[in-house]
């Protein structure tokens, strides 16, 4: 099968947005130009398991021009756009991806697309990758490498690593600069207020809004949250990490005393289990939850629905849950990303240098097909250094360069007091 998607007539209008994308992500366009003309993807087969939107969308452009050959699957239930999805399969592209799928047929999108016996695996969340390992040696002899997307990926993948389990080499594009400090702080930051806002139309301002876990996400959320006007409340687990949320201006304390004061929660940990039914019975009535880690097990929504007595939709991405004592909590994007199940996921300028990297990782494995050992590699500054640097060019910001002396004078050490 060429494709699964929800509806094909839908194209014309992911093409929109889809050209709108590629607008604003110069970088990506930019090195599209560069290798054009050497086509270092020709032949290469890429499968790709990420969030279906109109960014990813520019970034299938991009591979597909530089010679690729591509399959595409959404690699979470509710962010898959439907629009997008439709003028991907349009432009020739075997994708499997649409909005709201059960987990059975999430895992068939999967194997669909491994049928492209890839050489290069895309990720974002590892499920992709974790299935190609239970297939056969014959297809995994094909793969010459993989690239993950975010943290929560790049963390199995870790383990897979330490456990001597990981079969091809990944380079975690999660881990780079120009990515985690940029769309996990600044992209997770917008979208994911962005999507609390569009199912609820709820004042920020004047709100306790507690945020669990104090990682790029959370700083990021945490940021744009007092910037609304919002008094923000940070939960940890780690010492560092909730020091510098306090002396970042926040109040820090347990989930279990934030509970009781909170108004709109945001889960951030890649961590299962971080709301659960103890701090639910403490919600004050009205409470909003929502998860921007990628995957929904942060809210415990089994206790959620253990502990109500009837729940109803308010709209697509809000439900309200009626306690058995009487409360009343609402649960954005059933407690899956709220940026991409409620909101359009992160903003195209910030993913264009995501994507950037994703590409550039992607022709580097090529190249250094069958010499790297099947193991988690970090992106090279240098990589980190180029792309931040079209990103400024393509602001038209300049920055200072060190002269002779300064670099002589950093690389030494005979200069003294």
């Amino acid at each position: 099968m060429k494709f699964r998607i929800n509806n094909l007539a839908l194209a014309e209008e992911g093409k929109r947005k889809v050209d709108w994308a590629e607008i604003h992500m110069p970088v990506l366009t930019s090195l599209k130009k560069k290798f054009q003309e050497t086509l270092p993807l020709k032949d290469i087969k890429v499968a790709g398991c990420l969030h279906v939107t109109k960014e990813t969308g520019v970034l299938i452009r991009t591979i597909n021009a530089l010679g690729a050959t591509v399959a595409w699957c959404g690699c979470n239930p509710l962010s898959t756009q439907d629009d997008v999805a439709a003028s991907i399969a349009d432009e020739g592209v075997s994708i499997f991806a649409s909005r709201g799928v059960s987990n059975e047929q999430y895992y068939d999108d999967i194997h669909s697309t491994m049928k492209i016996k890839p050489n290069i695996t895309i990720d974002d969340g590892a499920d992709l990758t974790v299935e190609m390992h239970k297939t056969a040696d014959s297809q995994m002899k094909e793969v010459y490498g993989g690239t993950e997307e975010t943290t929560t990926g790049v963390i199995r993948l870790r383990a897979m690593e330490r456990a001597a389990k990981l079969k091809y080499p990944i380079v975690a594009v999660n881990d780079a600069e120009t990515k985690h400090d940029f769309d996990n702080i600044y992209g997770t930051g917008q979208s994911a207020l962005d999507g609390i806002i569009r199912a609820t139309n709820v004042l920020v301002a004047g709100k306790n809004v507690v945020v669990a876990g104090y990682g790029h996400v959370g700083k990021g959320i945490a940021r744009r949250a007092m910037g609304l006007g919002a008094n923000v409340i940070v939960t940890e687990i780690d010492p560092i990490a909730g020091l510098k949320a306090k002396l970042d201006g926040y109040s820090v304390m347990p989930m279990i005393d934030a509970s009781c004061t909170g108004d709109i929660f945001i889960t951030t940990t890649g961590c299962k289990e971080v709301i659960t039914e103890e701090h639910i019975l403490k919600m004050k009535n009205g409470s909003l939850l929502a998860n921007a880690g990628h995957f929904n097990v942060e809210i415990s929504i089994n206790s959620l629905e253990a502990n109500s007595v009837s729940n109803k939709k308010i709209n697509e991405n809000n439900h309200e849950y009626l306690l058995k004592n009487g409360n009343k909590l609402f649960l954005i994007g059933e407690g899956r990303l709220v940026n991409l199940a409620a909101a359009e996921g992160h903003p195209s300028e910030v993913m264009d240098m995501s994507f950037a990297n994703q590409l550039l990782s992607v022709i580097r494995l090529v190249e250094s097909r069958g010499k790297l050992a099947p193991k988690v590699y970090d992106i090279d500054k240098s990589q980190d250094q180029e792309i931040a640097k079209a990103k400024l060019e393509s602001m038209g910001v300049q920055i200072d360069a060190l002269s002779p002396e300064q670099k002589s004078y950093l690389e030494g050490f005979s200069e003294g007091t």
